[in-house]
C-alpha cells in the first residue's frame, strides 16, 4: 500500500496557519456555545490554516489549532502530530495546555514531543518519522493550542482542507487560506459546502464557523463523502525531484507511466523463459494470466517498502524476482512484467483499497489512492488482480477493491474505470441442513454452507484456523444456539469456481422448550437475523447499503415418532425497495418438515426518510426468523 504519511495527509489536512489575534475566551471551556458541546468529544475553538506555494518544489505549511477536549475519545482530535522525512522538515512545533478555566498548566517545546519511527510493523523500510504530543490529562475538559510550521520539498501531495475531523467533533472557527507566491496554476474543487456555514473570504480563502458535531448513524456513507472539504492540486508539480503535469487524468497517468513505471519492468531472461514454458500451448490469454498469477503468488510475499519518489515508484521487477518480496506497487509491477513476457497486456492500477467503498475522484486529477492492483483487459469485462495476496482466487476483488472507480495507468495516459460490482446474485450464501430431532427436544444436524462473491470473502480463511478456533468461530456464528457441540468440520475452498464449502456435523441439547406435554422450537436454526438497526427519532443523515447479497436456506427436519405438529407460523413474504424476504414451512412424508427461506438485500443509496421503512423491513425479518413450531403427542 501507499505510505501511511500520505493517507493521513490527505485525510486530516495537516498543519497550515499563521499568526492571528483572538479572544482569551478560546482557552476557557466555559465559553463554548452549548450547542457545540452537545454530541461532541472535542470542539475546535479556533484553527487557522495557511499553505504558501513558494515554488514548483516547495510549499510552507503553518497551523494554529486550539481544541477543547471533553473526554478520552476526544484526545486524538488535538491533532498535535507531524510526520517528517527527507522531503518534509519541521521548522516549528509547540503546544500549550490549559485547564478548564483557561489557565496555562504546561508548555511543550519541539524537543519535548515524542519522536518515533513511522515504520509500520509489516514494513522493512520506510524513511519517515513522526513527532507527536504525548500528554495524559488529569481531568476534563482541557484545551490544547498547537502551533507548527513545516516545509515540503515535494508538491505532489497538497494539503487539502477538512474542517471537520471526525464524528462528534464540533467547529467554532476554522480558517483555510492558500497564498500562491510562486503563481503556479492550481486545480481546486469544493465538495459538500452546501448545508454548512462556510464563507468564501477571497479566492482560496475559506472560513467555517459554528459547525455542530455530526452524530454517527448506522449505515451512514463514509464520512469523507458527506463532510465539507476543499481539494487542491498544482497543475505543475514536483515529486522528489521529478516534475509532473496534471491538467487531466490523462496527463497524470501519462506522467506516472513515463516517470514512475518506465524502466522498472525488466526481469531476467531465465524467468521469461520459465513462464513461457509454463504457458506453452495455452492459447487463451486469460488462461495464461491465471497460470502467471498462480506462479507469482507461489513465488512472492507481501511486505511494505515505502521508498522511491515519495513512496509511489515501484521497486525494480528484477529485484522482486531475486528477493521474492515487495509491496503492492512492486508486486503489481512484477506481475505486469511476467504477463508481458507471455504476451498478456495489463495495466498498473491505482485504487483506494478498503472494506468501505471509496472512489478515485474522476473529476479531479491528483495524487490519490492508497493501494495498487493490476488490470487485465478482457472482451467481457476488465479483470482485476490483487497481487499482494498469496491466496486470492484469480480475478477476485470482493471486500477490498470491488465496486469503485480506479485509475488505469496506460502508455498513452490515465483512464478512470470501475471495478467489478458483486450484486446480490453474485454474493450468495446457500445453507442446507438435514436435522433429526429426538423426543427430549435435542437435535443432530448435518449442515452445509456454500458461499460466493462477497459472502465468499466473509467466510474464506476459516480453513486456516486451528480446530479449536474453528469451533469457537462456529459457536460465535450460531451464538443463539445453547449447548452447541461441533462434532466434525470439513471445509473446501474451490478457487477456480470461487466457491467456499463448509460442512459440519452438530448436536445441540434441549433446543426445543417444553410447555406441559408440548415441545416448541424455532425451525430457522442456522441463518437467523437477530439484530435490528438502531432507531432514530430524527435521523439526520442519508444511508447506504454498500453491498447486496442473497441467502437461501433449506432445512429438512425429521420429527420423532409419537410427535406431530399442533401449530406453526404461516408462510410470509415481504417485498420492499431494500430487498425481499420469504419463508415457509411444509409438511413432508414420513413425519418430516421442510423449512425454506430466501433473504435478498439490495445495495443502494437511500434518503434519510427511507430509514424507518428499512428498519421496519429488518425488524420483520428478525420477527419471522423467530417463527415457531409447536409439537404435541400424536
Amino acid at each position: 500500500m501507499f505510505p501511511l504519511k500520505f493517507t493521513l495527509l490527505t485525510f486530516f489536512v495537516l498543519f497550515t496557519t499563521f499568526s492571528f489575534s483572538q479572544s482569551e475566551d478560546v482557552y476557557n471551556s466555559l465559553f463554548v456555545p452549548q450547542e457545540l458541546v452537545d454530541k461532541a468529544n472535542a470542539v475546535v475553538r479556533f484553527e487557522k490554516n495557511q499553505v504558501e506555494v513558494l515554488g514548483l518544489d516547495k510549499i510552507k505549511i503553518t497551523t494554529k489549532r486550539i481544541t477543547t477536549v471533553y473526554n478520552k475519545k476526544g484526545n486524538r482530535h488535538i491533532n498535535a502530530v507531524l510526520f517528517y522525512d527527507n522531503n518534509r522538515s519541521i521548522n516549528k512545533m509547540e503546544a500549550l495546555i490549559y485547564d478548564a478555566f483557561g489557565e496555562e498548566i504546561k508548555k511543550v517545546r519541539k524537543k519535548d514531543f515524542k519522536d518515533v519511527s513511522a515504520v509500520s510493523d509489516f514494513s522493512i523500510y520506510e524513511d519517515d518519522r513522526v513527532k507527536y504530543l504525548d500528554y495524559i490529562p488529569l481531568k476534563y475538559p482541557y484545551t490544547v493550542e498547537f502551533n507548527a510550521e513545516t516545509v515540503y520539498t515535494s508538491t505532489a501531495f497538497f494539503p487539502n482542507w477538512y474542517p471537520i475531523d471526525d464524528y462528534y467533533v464540533s467547529v467554532e472557527h476554522s480558517d483555510y487560506e492558500i497564498i500562491n507566491s510562486a503563481g503556479i496554476d492550481l486545480k481546486t474543487k469544493k465538495v459538500n459546502f452546501e448545508n454548512y456555514n462556510i464563507k468564501e473570504i477571497s479566492e482560496n480563502h475559506f472560513v467555517a464557523e459554528h459547525v455542530q458535531g455530526i452524530k454517527y448513524e448506522a449505515y451512514t456513507p463514509e464520512l469523507k463523502n458527506i463532510i465539507p472539504h476543499y481539494k487542491v492540486a498544482l497543475k505543475k508539480f514536483e515529486m522528489v525531484g521529478v516534475e509532473g503535469e496534471n491538467n487531466t487524468w490523462k496527463d497524470f497517468g501519462k506522467w506516472m507511466y513515463d516517470r514512475l513505471l518506465t524502466g522498472t519492468d525488466e526481469i531476467p531472461q531465465t524467468t521469461k523463459d520459465h513462464v513461457k514454458q509454463l504457458t506453452a500451448g495455452v492459447d487463451d490469454k486469460i488462461e495464461r494470466a491465471k497460470i502467471i498469477y498462480k506462479y507469482m503468488q507461489d513465488k512472492t510475499r507481501y511486505i511494505s517498502i515505502q521508498v522511491g519518489i515519495g513512496g509511489w515508484k515501484p521497486m525494480l521487477a528484477n529485484d522482486v524476482d531475486k528477493l521474492g518480496y515487495a509491496d503492492c506497487k512492486g508486486l503489481t509491477n512484477y506481475t505486469k512484467a511476467l504477463l508481458e513476457a507471455v504476451d498478456v497486456p495489463s495495466y498498473y492500477t491505482v485504487v483506494y483499497g478498503g472494506r468501505g467503498l471509496r472512489d478515485i475522484d474522476s473529476e479531479f486529477s491528483s495524487t490519490q489512492g492508497n493501494h495498487v492492483i493490476l488490470c487485465v483487459p478482457s472482451d467481457d469485462e476488465n479483470i482485476f488482480l490483487e497481487c499482494t495476496s498469496q491466496t486470492n482466487p484469480f480475478g477476485f476483488t470482493a471486500g477490498f477493491t470491488d465496486d469503485r472507480k480506479v485509475l488505469l495507468v496506460k502508455p498513452e495516459g490515465g483512464e478512470i474505470v470501475h471495478t467489478k460490482v458483486y450484486g446480490a446474485d453474485d454474493s450468495v450464501q446457500k445453507t442446507t441442513a438435514n436435522i433429526i430431532m429426538d423426543t427430549s427436544g435435542s437435535f443432530t444436524a448435518d449442515v452445509a454452507i456454500t458461499t460466493t462473491g462477497y459472502q465468499y470473502n466473509i467466510h474464506e480463511g476459516i480453513e486456516k484456523k486451528t480446530e479449536r478456533d474453528q469451533k469457537l468461530h462456529y459457536k460465535d456464528y450460531w451464538d443463539y444456539i445453547n449447548n452447541l457441540n461441533i462434532d466434525n468440520i470439513s471445509i473446501s475452498n474451490d478457487k477456480d469456481a470461487i466457491v467456499y464449502n463448509e460442512n459440519l456435523q452438530l448436536t445441540f441439547a434441549n433446543y426445543a422448550s417444553k410447555s406441559g406435554s408440548r415441545l416448541i422450537f424455532q425451525p430457522n436454526m442456522f441463518n437467523k437475523v437477530t439484530q435490528i438497526p438502531p432507531r432514530y427519532t430524527d435521523r439526520k443523515l442519508e444511508f447506504k447499503i454498500d453491498r447486496g447479497f442473497k441467502d437461501t436456506d433449506e432445512f429438512i427436519i425429521q420429527l420423532p415418532e409419537g410427535l406431530k405438529v399442533e401449530a406453526m407460523t404461516d408462510s410470509k413474504e415481504i417485498k420492499t425497495k431494500f430487498g425481499s424476504y420469504n419463508f415457509k414451512i411444509e409438511p413432508l412424508d414420513n413425519n418430516k418438515l421442510k423449512y425454506s427461506r430466501t433473504y435478498i438485500l439490495n445495495k443502494g443509496n437511500y434518503e434519510k426518510e427511507d430509514y424507518k421503512a428499512f428498519r421496519n423491513f429488518r425488524k420483520q425479518i428478525v420477527k419471522y426468523d423467530k417463527s415457531k413450531i409447536v409439537l404435541t403427542q400424536s
